[in-house]
């Protein structure tokens, strides 16, 4: 999925993969420990020219990684694009007898080619953390150890290991019904922007009821915020950059809009990118 998105984004941006100078991608359910996403991508693609790295902030993870490329782009040092992917497979962690929770998930990618912009473009970043307990993570899918291993008894994470994904839902929603209104806010003060002057809220897309409720404490009408949970469910990372590539197919993005993306996460984490396109 990742190399077929950033098969995807080279090509509507025009730009070989040769060209490539960094390949971040996000996410919180790669195939492999080792080796990193990022360089089995690399590989397929034949991106000789980059480096790579692999980020796993759940479904902060796209937020990140617009935060990541931007540092790199205008750090000093040669790098002119940026590769971001975003993908997730979690239908491979889910419990499909659990019905809470399998129904709500699904698989996608997307990916954007950054470069440094070439005029005065606002673009803001408010990223957010709220470390939790290994007693009660909320968000979590455990790492299951050998039995042979040493410290399989450590005492920090003493819940009873189980294969799948779990999700406390409601301690979830409380944390999400704050967190997407307090990033965004944070995000537009950094732009030094009102949210009124936003023409375009991309939440994450978790839930419609807490995207509803984030909306309503912010002020922002429902005819500026795009959703497609309805279509593809909720995909962690991935779905935001899903979301901008169809607005992008959709003729609905043009220069000059001011975007606002907000997210939250396992970890939790939580963040929002103001960008002016």
């Amino acid at each position: 999925m990742a190399v077929q998105a950033a098969e995807n984004a080279l090509e509507s941006a025009g730009v070989a993969a040769a060209d490539i100078d960094y390949i971040i991608v996000s996410t919180c359910t790669p195939d492999f420990f080792y080796p990193i996403t990022a360089c089995l991508v690399q590989g397929l693609l034949g991106a000789e020219n980059a480096a790579c790295l692999d980020i796993n902030a759940a479904c902060t993870g796209f937020v990140s990684g617009l935060e990541l490329a931007r540092g790199l782009l205008y750090s000093g040092d040669s790098y002119k694009r940026v590769l971001l992917i975003a993908a997730e497979c979690m239908t491979k962690h889910l419990d499909f007898t659990d019905r809470a929770s399998c129904v709500l998930f699904g698989d996608e990618a997307g990916a954007v080619v950054l470069e440094r912009a070439k005029s005065d473009k606002i673009f803001a970043v408010g990223i957010r953390a709220k470390g939790v307990s290994p007693q009660n993570p909320m968000l979590h899918n455990k790492i299951q150890y050998a039995e042979n291993m040493p410290f399989k008894d450590i005492n920090y994470t003493p819940f009873e290991y189980k294969p799948h994904f779990q999700m406390d839902g409601k301690e979830v929603y409380k944390f999400a019904v704050e967190a997407l209104p307090e990033a965004a806010r944070i995000a537009c003060d950094k732009a030094g922007l009102q949210l009124s002057e936003i023409d375009l809220f991309i939440p994450h897309q978790a839930n419609l009821r807490i995207i509803q409720t984030a909306i309503k404490a912010l002020g922002i009408p429902p005819e500026k915020v795009y959703t497609n949970i309805e279509n593809h469910g909720n995909t962690s990372s991935a779905c935001m950059a899903v979301c901008l590539d169809e607005l992008n197919r959709a003729g609905r993005l043009k220069s000059g809009m001011k975007l606002c993306l907000a997210g939250f996460g396992a970890g939790l984490t939580y963040g929002a990118a103001v960008i002016e396109i």
